[in-house]
């Protein structure tokens, strides 16, 4: 076996030998480490669409490289694994573990948040960690926040599995974010987590000047000699490689960067970019080897254009960032959004105008999840809807009632209190405003649920992530009941413009390097109206039915469209609509069930956020059209209320 560079870092000696360890000997080496945040980089600039068979592909290369770690989970790539049908995101940090043994791998998980978007029960907490700290090594821990009670569950299971902590302190600009601040946050994580951690500062949306981040790093150096520094950062305003070789310069140990051949506007910048310009100013990179950099690039160029349509609607790189501070992992999906949403072309009025305004506003925290998404929803709101405030999400209610934490610098105004909460805004605060410990829940009650909505029983891990996002978990474990292990395709059938047409032929190699065949037809039309397809796979026959649907006489869904005062009205006759475009998250009442007026009657998604939709009156539920998972429209019937 080919003995690795002295220095670097692997999975078997941070098992053999700890964490301790593992950090002293950091400590001991002269040059820094480099993370490729292949995660980070395809949430900002792919809108986390880079397929496993793409990252199977470079694995023997990123291997080889000698990287600090490679971020491959965490953030809203778990949910978009299952969401988009790409793959079990824990089989997926399994397979790769087999191909790349020698790399560290990490994750980025907010807190109390962990990969979702809103608090969960502590219980839920330690049973995620503890699952995916089977194959994650380097677990950076954030708050939107930066709220350590947030964060403590999390610490102490990471550290209970053996794992590297890697504690974070989200950095931001304007008058109150000082070094003096940022010392006292990272002394009260210190006082939690004790010294052997590495210090992240999560500079996510890349804000600030070189200077002004070497300026933190070397005054964090000054009051911490001994701690292990990795600064994370976005090159959206294409200044990034400025601020990490300051980092650097001030004394940060580990820095992210990605793939040359991948990076774009949002994400991180070319880390052989980095590396070569530090070598300049006398800085060596430890154990890393660039033929390996340059040959991992050379795949993945091939590979980038199958994912062409993933790609920002917004082309070019951004030096309003530092006004409307939209981190890079947000940037694509609000586009994305936006896109859906038919108010692409309001964007820059809403980032470079509402957003900052917003944000101020609101307090000046952290513009990272799920902070990021309240702020951009309320802003996006704000301007599509024509009126400041109006229809409030419940997360940022439950901001604004300092429900996630108390607010770090000031609370917003009483204007902005009476604009989301009404003019008796003063009694609800009193009321309810205060942090909210989530209760655990009965882990056995949900496994029973999920058995039931799959038909069969549930593993540990199907539980896991059912209890991270339910309605997309199950949609996803049938899915691959139904069609297999497609994750094995390459992204050049996955994203084919067109589809495929009948008499098509292609070949590929599979996520394996196995080579296949695939014919498509000969069809027919079934007697009850559907199709049946015939697949030749490697020259087999496949038989496919493909069911027709809004055909042999049934009624096509005609569209709805309602104005907001029209859906009020109806409201207030027990006729309940959905007041925005988006997908059924909970429906905590039942027909036949009374209700009172104020109650909760449906629970909807939208943008991430969650806003509940309530009784208008009092009477029995008569009818229920929708199921949590449903995708509706403005104005699509929800229930029937009858007085």
């Amino acid at each position: 076996m080919k003995s690795l560079p002295e220095g670097r870092i692997t999975p078997r000696e941070l098992k053999n030998t700890g964490v301790k360890s593992i950090l002293d000997k950091m400590r001991r080496q002269k040059g820094y480490y480099v993370t490729n945040a292949e995660r980070d980089l395809s949430q900002s600039d792919f809108k986390n669409r880079i397929m496993p068979h793409t990252q199977i592909l470079v694995a023997p290369e990123r291997n080889a490289t000698g990287f600090f770690s490679l971020e491959i989970t965490g953030g809203a790539s778990v949910h978009v694994d299952l969401l988009r049908k790409q793959m079990n995101p824990l089989e997926k940090i399994e397979v790769l573990s087999g191909y790349m043994p020698d790399t560290l791998f990490q994750t980025l998980c907010r807190g109390i948040n962990l990969f979702g978007y809103r608090p969960y029960p502590e219980n839920v907490i330690r049973l995620t960690v503890e699952t995916f700290a089977r194959y994650v090594h380097v677990w950076r821990v954030f708050d939107f926040l930066n709220y350590i009670p947030n964060m403590i569950s999390v610490y102490e299971e990471v550290k209970k599995a053996g794992r590297i902590l890697e504690a974070a302190v989200c950095f931001s600009t304007g008058p109150e974010h000082t070094n003096k601040f940022y010392l006292k946050k990272i002394a009260e994580i210190l006082e939690v987590t004790g010294p052997d951690i590495i210090l992240a500062v999560k500079n996510h949306a890349g804000l600030g000047t070189p200077r002004r981040i070497g300026d933190l790093i070397h005054a964090i150096m000054q009051r911490h000699p001994d701690l292990l520094v990795h600064y994370h950062g976005h090159n959206t305003d294409g200044n990034e490689i400025g601020r990490v070789v300051a980092a650097v310069q001030s004394g940060a140990k580990i820095f992210d960067a990605g793939d040359h051949a991948l990076t774009g506007f949002y994400g991180p910048p070319p880390l052989l970019t980095i590396v070569n310009t530090l070598e300049d100013y006398g800085h060596t990179a430890i154990g890393l080897d660039k033929q390996a950099i340059i040959d991992a690039s050379n795949k993945l160029r091939r590979e980038r254009p199958c994912y062409r349509d993933f790609e920002s609607q917004f082309f070019g790189f951004d030096p309003t960032v530092q006004t409307h501070k939209l981190p890079g992992g947000a940037t694509g999906s609000s586009f994305e959004q936006a896109q859906k949403g038919g108010f692409l072309g309001r964007m820059p009025e809403i980032l470079q105008k509402e957003l900052p305004r917003v944000q101020t506003e609101l307090g000046n925290f952290w513009s990272v999840t799920p902070g990021s998404q309240i702020l951009w929803t309320t802003a996006a709101n704000n301007v599509v809807k024509g009126a400041r405030y109006k229809d409030a999400s419940d997360d940022l209610k439950n901001l604004m009632l300092e429900r996630y934490g108390k607010f770090p610098f000031y609370k917003p105004g009483p204007d902005i209190y009476e604009a989301v909460f009404g003019e008796d805004w003063k009694k609800i605060v009193k009321r309810e405003s205060g942090y909210q410990k989530i209760e655990d829940i009965d882990l056995i009650i949900e496994k029973r649920m999920l058995d039931h909505a799959l038909g069969r029983k549930a593993t540990d891990d199907e539980l896991v992530l059912y209890l991270q996002h339910p309605n997309d978990a199950v949609s996803f474990f049938k899915f691959e009941e139904k069609f297999g292990k497609t994750w094995v395709l390459p992204p050049s059938v996955w994203f084919r413009r067109g589809g495929f047409g009948i008499g098509d032929k292609f070949e590929f190699p599979d996520a394996y390097g196995k080579h296949h065949t695939i014919e498509i037809g000969p069809m027919r039309r079934t007697k009850d109206g559907d199709y049946m397809t015939i697949l030749g796979v490697d020259y087999h026959p496949e038989p496919i039915l493909t069911v027709a649907e809004d055909e042999g006489g049934a009624k096509a869904k005609v569209k709805v469209t309602l104005s907001a005062k029209e859906i009020e009205t109806l409201a207030c006759v027990g006729d309940i609509r959905a007041t925005m475009k988006g997908v059924i998250n909970q429906i905590p009442v039942a027909v036949g069930e009374a209700v009172s007026e104020s109650d909760v009657l449906v629970v909807l998604e939208a943008m991430k956020m969650l806003t509940n939709i309530m009784a208008e009156i009092s009477g029995k539920v008569t009818d229920i059209f929708v199921s949590p998972g449903s995708s509706v429209e403005i104005g699509d019937k929800l229930m029937m209320i009858e007085t």
